[in-house]
């Protein structure tokens, strides 16, 4: 036996995205990769902005000293600072530069976290759908996550919430907009869920973090504003990245932000730190962490996510799908016409659209639909998805 049973396993209940897009690959190389629409993965064509390619110039012909060498294991001084005055433009709260901690990625940031705050058989609470990595980031650190189900509109049940809650819970993970639904939490559920933690850290007597995973921050639809978590709980910590707002997933640069209120952030901050050290990665890429100190405040052309968006949903919409509207991110999570998404993404397959099943973010009876794709893509899966649904009408 070559891998542990374990890991054998988690593979099996993760790989879903995976398997998708491997057979993408068989698809391309059998019909053509003009004849294969794949909507099932998250990854931008949308280029970075212009902003990030002159900066790349101008630090590549006027290298900065010492560039390259290793630095405090939080991150490079100046980015910190450029991140923590964001924040403050952001959020109106006072953020220093030590209450940054510049990291490897998102996904970088979320380990980091919760190595820093779990105990093993502790827990922390996810809402369904999610990002099926967060079950396989607890167990990383011998806790484990608990699920609440989601209502008609994929916010979560506030019953079943307060319900999840024990003396073991040491955070509760929110993921806004969200990965599949595009959905945005509100000020007022972000609230409701602040005040349930707080109901239930009197009644345990145990601290309980809010932790916001949002990558997809700056791509909102809409002119709606962001409804940060740091307005609802002292205890709260964002992990995110620029994966999406920069257009950079490949290069790996995120950051985790400790509520400047927090009374016991110092320490709480020395364990990040000390935890990005000794889970491997030492400290986010140098060169990346040069390159978007003066980039805080910038983002890709949303609108051409929500153009996407307006497209996808309008088609949908047309053929009968019943979808919720996206609010943010590039993705929809249209019901499944059958009860069983797996069989219903293998039609979709067979008229040579990929999509990824519900049940891969722990919701099944719906399906993914990626519109981060280059528009003839969009287009040529419209002819697929009426086919596949015309079956079951």
């Amino acid at each position: 036996m070559a891998i542990s049973n374990k890991i054998r396993n988690f593979m099996e209940q993760g790989s879903w995205i995976r398997k998708m897009f491997e057979e993408g690959i068989s698809l391309k190389q059998q019909y053509g990769e003009d004849n294969v629409f794949d909507l099932s993965l998250g990854n931008p064509v949308v280029s970075p902005p212009e902003e990030f390619f002159r900066e790349l110039r101008r630090i590549a012909e006027e290298p900065i000293m010492g560039m390259h060498r290793y630095m405090p294991n939080a991150g490079l001084p100046a980015t910190r600072a450029a991140v923590a005055d964001q924040l403050f433009v952001e959020t109106g709260l006072n953020f220093k530069s030590s209450e940054i901690v510049m990291t490897c990625g998102a996904g970088g940031a979320l380990n980091v976290v919760m190595k820093a705050l779990l105990d093993p058989g502790d827990d922390f609470i996810i809402f369904a759908p999610y990002f099926v990595e967060y079950q396989f980031y607890a167990d990383n650190h011998g806790a484990s996550c608990k699920v609440v189900p989601p209502d008609d509109d994929f916010l979560p049940s506030m019953g079943a919430f307060r319900d999840a809650i024990t003396e073991k819970t040491r955070g509760v993970l929110v993921n806004s907009p969200n990965n599949p639904t595009g959905v945005l939490y509100s000020f007022e559920v972000l609230a409701e869920l602040a005040d349930i933690i707080k109901e239930k850290e009197r009644e345990f007597g145990t601290e309980i973090y809010l932790v916001s995973d949002e990558p997809y921050r700056r791509l909102i639809f809409d002119d709606i504003e962001y409804p940060h978590i740091f307005r609802h709980h002292e205890r709260s910590i964002v992990a995110t990245s620029h994966s999406k707002d920069l257009a950079l997933p490949g290069e790996r640069i995120g950051y985790i932000a400790v509520h400047p209120g927090y009374e016991d952030r110092e320490e709480l901050v020395d364990a990040l730190v000390f935890c990005n050290r000794t889970l491997g990665f030492v400290n986010a890429p140098a060169l990346i962490q040069h390159i978007v100190t003066s980039l805080q405040s910038v983002t890709v052309d949303v609108g051409i996510y929500q153009r996407k968006r307006d497209f996808l949903h309008n088609a949908l919409i047309e053929m009968g799908y019943e979808v919720v509207k996206p609010q943010g991110a590039f993705y929809m999570f249209p019901r499944s016409p059958i009860e069983n998404d797996v069989q219903f993404v293998d039609e979709l397959k067979e008229q040579k659209v990929l999509a990824v099943p519900g049940r891969g973010f722990g919701l099944p009876g719906y399906f993914r639909l990626s519109y981060c794709m280059e528009d003839r893509t969009i287009e040529g899966a419209l002819t697929g998805l009426q086919h596949a649904l015309s079956k079951y009408l």
